[in-house]
């Protein structure tokens, strides 16, 4: 028994004596033959996906085309709004800018700036823009906004997962 210990014991202090470079040599990696490496840092197209997005919300604001609106946001987003929490997007939606949407007649943004900056499957997002909105009862408002944005990106490309914006009346 003790020199079936003494050996179990003397094979294990040899194999921790030999160092893991020397094994990873011996190993067979034929098995990976497929694999790269994922390269983490962002190309310009991977930027320009996030961007994409957020010109493709600020085209819609502008076409005034909800479906479109709803499709560049995920499920489960957030809206904050001129200091307001709105909710998700759905909910955004049905309770806000839906009702707006209707009494508008034209909505053109103006100047707009775009900086975005990816990290992983994530980038955030700050725009500066003017805006001017023409209602149906002949009302114009015009007004300077900023917003700042969240999107993540899966299967299916850039999703809005938060929003934020405010405006106010331009000062010269």
């Amino acid at each position: 028994m003790t020199k079936t210990f003494t050996r179990i014991a003397s094979t294990a202090l040899a194999l921790t004596l030999i160092p893991a470079p020397a094994w990873a040599q011996q190993m067979d990696h034929s098995s990976h033959a497929g694999h790269q490496m994922q390269d983490m840092e962002p190309s310009a197209d991977d930027v320009a996906g996030a961007e994409n997005a957020l010109k493709a919300y600020r085209t819609a604001l502008e076409a005034r085309d909800a479906q479109a609106m709803g499709a560049l946001f995920a499920e489960e987003s957030t809206i904050f709004e001129n200091g307001k929490a709105e909710g998700s997007f759905a909910n955004y939606m049905e309770h806000h800018l839906g009702p707006e949407l209707d009494a508008i007649t034209s909505f053109t943004f103006t100047d707009p700036t775009l900086s975005v900056t990816r990290n992983g499957h994530m980038a955030y997002g700050y725009e500066t823009y003017g805006y001017r909105i023409e209602l149906e009862d002949g009302r114009v408002i015009e007004r300077d906004g900023v917003a700042t944005s969240v999107l993540a990106h899966d299967a299916d490309g850039w999703r809005i997962v938060q929003y934020h914006s405010s405006s106010r009346a331009p000062r010269n």
